[in-house]
């Protein structure tokens, strides 16, 4: 796996993926952190791109590109990654069949890799053929984001996590709250489930509030458990964050997931964060479900609210 990039080392980061996922608003994300961008182009000029400059270099590269062989990719990647002046990395975007076929049939637009026959059994094979395609990029990937239920906004705020100049070196930590019928986020590295503490939803007072409000924090610090839970956690956490850096990891995302992702996740984030940031640690918050409507227990999950991918990107 590629480091971030050193002083006096020019930043490469190849984008790829499946149609649909997400690749074009990842292109744009980079271009807004100041990196050039440059989509499909011929992969005979990939190492004159990367050579000639100094500002961080962002290539769109896929199925579309002229003379595209996957294998052909990943060695110019290992060859990218050897070089002292380069740090190279390979972000891969994709998501659930299921999710790419109902992006494509929302905007009616064709996949680059569709046979003829009826809409549905095209775009479908299409999927497939590309998905066997870049199996060898996403194997060998850096980053491996799933748009499958990942809005726009939080995409963009997962890019720019992880590829924004910080100038500094050590740990970016994420803490996200979030439901579990919604899924536990793919992004995580370690997961707490907190339903154990006891539910605000059931207190009509506190149902239509978070657990960023006062009222919400006091019913679920209330609980008998929670001392001891927060305690032990915050001890366990304390050890492993400086062992994390000393093995040289760079991001970790801790993710706490309850029944609505809006209450008990929610205040436990905001406690965590601010446990972790007054010892000095880069800590982002992130409430998958707040910017959503709300799920009711049972009830699956509802799109209302997500900012869609096109099949474009």
């Amino acid at each position: 796996m590629s480091e971030p990039a050193q002083p006096g080392r020019r930043a490469v980061v190849l984008v790829t993926g499946l149609s649909g996922a997400g690749k074009a608003s990842i292109l744009r994300t980079l271009e807004d952190l100041g990196f050039e961008t440059v989509d499909n182009p011929p992969l005979t000029i990939l190492e004159e791109l990367v050579t000639d400059g100094a500002t961080p270099i962002a290539i769109g590269v896929d199925a579309r590109s002229r003379g595209f062989e996957a294998a052909e990719v990943r060695a110019a990647l290992e060859k990218l990654r050897a070089r002292d002046d380069i740090a190279a990395s390979l972000v891969f975007a994709t998501a659930e069949e299921a999710v790419l076929l109902r992006r494509f049939s929302e905007t009616r637009r064709r996949h680059p890799l569709a046979p003829g026959g009826p809409l549905g059994s095209r775009v479908a094979e299409g999927i497939a053929r590309e998905a066997a395609m870049l199996a060898p990029l996403a194997e060998a990937a850096d980053v491996v984001v799933d748009t499958s239920e990942l809005p726009l906004p939080e995409l963009r705020r997962l890019i720019e996590r992880r590829f924004r100049p910080t100038g500094a070196a050590g740990l970016d930590i994420a803490i996200l709250s979030f439901g579990y019928p919604r899924g536990i986020p793919r992004e995580a590295d370690l997961v707490l489930d907190v339903r154990f503490l006891r539910n605000p939803h059931y207190d009509a007072a506190l149902r239509p509030q978070t657990g960023k409000d006062q009222a919400v924090a006091a019913f679920v610090e209330a609980d008998p458990d929670f001392v001891p839970f927060w305690g032990r956690m915050t001890g366990l956490l304390d050890l492993l964050l400086p062992r994390y850096v000393a093995e040289g990891k760079k991001y970790l995302t801790i993710a706490f997931g309850c029944t609505g992702g809006r209450h008990r996740s929610v205040l436990v984030a905001e406690r965590l964060a601010a446990h972790l940031t007054a010892r000095g640690w880069r800590v982002d918050v992130i409430h998958r479900e707040l910017a959503r409507a709300p799920v009711e227990p049972g009830t699956g999950a509802s799109h209302a609210g997500r900012e869609a991918l096109a099949p474009s990107s």
